[in-house]
């Protein structure tokens, strides 16, 4: 890696992907929900256009929760319901940047909007991880190489598995268990951050497979981590464990819990979800559990 890869003034092509999901739920009664499934239409993206489908039809209001992501509230009806998502969107073709420089700010000099990623939250659990953080990172250079460092640990410390964890599962268990899906990666990478007094945000969005090879895991949606060094936020993929092309944010927040793609106020069945995302042009990438 270069010591910066790309710098913010640089000119890079743009490539049309095309995102969305459907969700199919069975209800016994009439039940709110909230859906965060929407992208973020903000730079380095653009958005092209968007919509929603709903069957049978339903009142569809959008508003913006107190981390700004975009979020739907509906009732889903008693019996079966589909609502399904659609966008358009241009992404830069360019992988995110990167800079082995990047350094880590001391709690005193931080912003005073990111001492909240610093913070224990539902699913990320620094003050039960310290020990294990300081031990195997505390002595390591600071800054960027060391947030790559516990992206490394992690990656290769746990197995990639469906049906390993579930709503309940914290960074702890995970990492006590060794196996998990993409979220359980990228709570446990926060939990070491955090651990070390390095503010780090849970991110979920849409991943699709650009100028990498397909992964042939099941379509889902992928979560990532974004690091604050320096005087700005970094991206960070634990499960991954490489820059991509093409990520589309839906929502930033403390951890998993903040971003849930579905809150809903009763107990309706998920029959069934289907998640897109793919390079318009190709028709080839899908979003996997990334």
């Amino acid at each position: 890696m270069s010591e910066t890869t790309r710098q913010h003034d640089e000119v890079v092509d743009m490539r049309r992907v095309r995102v969305g999901c459907e969700f199919v739920h069975v209800a016994a009664a009439d039940t709110p929900a909230v859906l965060q499934v929407e992208l973020r239409n903000a730079a380095p993206i653009s958005l092209v256009g968007q919509e929603w489908s709903v069957e049978p039809q339903l009142r569809i209001r959008h508003y913006t929760d107190l981390y700004d992501n975009p979020c739907v509230r509906v009732v889903l009806p008693a019996g079966r319901s589909t609502l399904r998502y659609d966008a358009l969107v241009l992404v830069p073709d360019a992988f995110e940047d990167a800079d082995e420089r990047a350094p880590e700010l001391p709690p005193e000099e931080l912003p005073d909007d990111v001492l909240i990623y610093t913070l224990p939250s539902r699913y990320c659990l620094p003050d039960m991880l310290g020990d294990e953080a300081w031990s195997r990172f505390g002595t390591l250079p600071t800054g960027y190489t060391r947030v790559q460092a516990i992206c490394d640990h992690v990656n290769s410390h746990l197995t990639f598995q469906y049906g390993s964890s579930g709503p309940l599962s914290t960074a702890v268990d995970v990492n006590t268990s060794g196996f998990g899906v993409c979220r359980d990666f990228t709570h446990l990478a926060i939990s070491f951050c955090r651990a070390l007094n390095i503010p780090a945000r849970y991110v979920f969005g849409y991943l699709p497979d650009m100028d990498v090879p397909p992964d042939p895991a099941p379509m889902d949606f992928a979560a990532w981590m974004e690091v604050w060094l320096g005087d700005r936020w970094w991206t960070f993929d634990p499960r991954n464990n490489q820059r991509r092309k093409g990520r589309i944010l839906i929502g930033r927040g403390r951890d998993a819990s903040d971003v849930a793609m579905i809150t809903t106020f009763g107990a309706p069945v998920l029959e069934s979800m289907i998640v897109r995302a793919e390079e318009e042009d190709s028709g080839g990438s899908v979003s996997r559990a990334g």
